[in-house]
């Protein structure tokens, strides 16, 4: 498995203002070669029109702590990456305080990446989604 350390929660919460990451509030926590834990503050702006948590308000935390799971995983010499597909199931949701999201990797390939995250309730450990996206390693094009 390889490793970046210089991708940490400081380098990642950097580079999130003006992007959706900073445009939702995303928080990086923690990065380490074996969980990347990211949180989001609940408020209205993120609600559905029915009243609650908008399911990709979720999605978009997942992704994004499993993308940056993925930046701080890439094999030596690969240009980037990109989601080629996800999965989530929500169990839950909440009007209120922050939610908080665990990702993990499961397969760390030279092709692909498999990355598993659960989202609680902060201060709980009530689950609201479990979420799998696979990512595709992209490598510079030859000449």
């Amino acid at each position: 498995m390889s490793f970046r350390p210089e991708f940490t929660a400081e380098h990642f919460n950097s580079r999130s203002p003006d992007h959706l990451p900073g445009l939702i509030g995303i928080e990086i926590l923690s990065v380490t070669p074996t969980v990347i834990e990211s949180r989001v503050a609940v408020r209205k702006e993120l609600f559905a029109p029915n009243g609650f948590l908008h399911a990709a308000t979720v999605v978009a935390l997942a992704d994004t702590t499993c993308g940056y799971g993925c930046q701080a995983h890439l094999p030596e010499g690969s240009s980037g990456f990109t989601t080629v597909e996800l999965k989530s199931n929500h169990l839950g949701t909440t009007r209120e305080g922050a939610i908080l999201c665990r990702a993990l990797p499961v397969h760390l390939g030279r092709t692909t990446q498999v990355w598993d995250a659960t989202v609680t309730i902060e201060g709980s450990e009530r689950k609201i989604a479990l979420f799998r996206c696979t990512q595709m390693v992209l490598w510079p094009r030859s000449a």
